[in-house]
């Protein structure tokens, strides 16, 4: 559950708030730059966010140390999986603006759609926040960022942690990570044992970065990135609603959540050995942040390893159903064929 920070990282700095002066013993946890007060604030602020997203199904309640959820009624043998991530370095960018309103999207994304590439039904997400120094409108912001985007994923927000960290941390520096519950019925999983030479990929389009390649992004772009943070920071598509509504048509064999890696690392992971893929990239349009990436030298290839290039989500489906799923989202974009990795055409 949403319980109080551990801790306040004191500033480095002469003259700082919460700076220590050296040789110095503090016996206070406040001289020592944790402020109890503050923390107890922060979790009074997210605690209507947070329990927004409860349904019936949440078992528990807001503060105490642990919440649980029920399996939805209709499964006979349920499977429960689980996956965790973070948002990255877009972060860093996010701290360097001030525009944190997406990145509570962006982790969503990031954990429930892996569990929709596996075609687990999202339950319920924890979230976990690192800061130097708890910053009350930054913060709140965040977790009611990811409560929205729980919501709209049908997924409860069962709690989490906000940690801060003394002397570990700079003071407005955030890392966010989460893990994600998500239930399937057993031998209905998605993946490669389903798949056959002949499936088509379908590709669910993407208009952004998402969460990944930021790295590389801030690298390129140096003292341009404030001219483009905006753009930069959109929020991730959240895909799970939209793949678990292909996934019950049945005519989706596999799928793909395409991340840091690209389409060529990532669709691997859902073919088993001796099939490979065909894309035809010029069957979309990819977005004008990867012309901006292509403007400043990054070759072609190297956008394709990295970044989703537009398209964020790939399903693996009958070829004879393609146009049951691509009436849901997305288009055919290649096809599954005797080999190995991905061939971009």
């Amino acid at each position: 559950m949403h319980r109080l920070p551990l801790g306040r990282v004191p500033d480095r700095g002469p003259g700082r708030r919460g700076q220590v002066p050296v040789g110095e013993v503090v016996t206070s946890y406040q001289s020592a730059g944790v402020d109890l007060e503050g923390a107890e604030a922060h979790v009074r602020r997210i605690a209507a966010a947070v329990t927004s997203t409860w349904g019936p199904g949440v078992v528990g309640a807001f503060g105490g140390f642990a919440a649980g959820i029920r399996i939805p009624a209709g499964y006979r043998n349920p499977v429960l999986m689980m996956t965790t991530d973070g948002v990255g370095t877009k972060l860093e960018l996010a701290r360097r603006t001030g525009i944190w309103e997406g990145v509570g999207r962006d982790l969503v994304a990031m954990c429930l759609d892996d569990l929709a590439a596996a075609g687990a039904r999202p339950l319920a997400l924890v979230d976990y926040m690192a800061v130097g120094r708890l910053d009350a409108g930054r913060d709140r912001v965040i977790v009611e960022s990811i409560a929205a985007a729980c919501s709209e994923a049908g997924c409860a927000l069962l709690g989490g942690e906000t940690a801060e960290h003394p002397g570990v941390m700079e003071p407005d520096a955030v890392d966010l990570a989460a893990a994600a519950l998500g239930v399937v019925e057993e031998g209905e999983e998605l993946g490669p044992h389903r798949v056959r030479a002949g499936d088509l990929v379908v590709g669910l389009h993407s208009p952004n970065l998402r969460s990944n390649g930021f790295s590389l992004v801030r690298s390129v772009l140096g003292d341009a990135l404030d001219e483009h943070a905006a753009t930069l920071l959109e929020p991730s598509v959240i895909y799970a609603p939209r793949v678990m509504e292909a996934v019950a048509t049945g005519a989706v064999h596999a799928a793909a959540h395409i991340t840091g890696g690209g389409i060529p690392g990532n669709l691997p992971r859902a073919l088993p050995d001796g099939l490979g893929a065909v894309i035809d990239t010029a069957t979309w349009e990819r977005p004008a942040v990867f012309d901006l990436m292509a403007g400043r030298g990054v070759p072609e290839d190297e956008m394709y390893r990295v970044f989703n290039m537009g398209i964020g989500f790939c399903l693996v489906v009958d070829p004879s159903r393609a146009e049951e799923v691509t009436a849901i989202g997305g288009s055919v974009i290649g096809e599954i064929v005797p080999g190995s990795g991905v061939e971009l055409r």
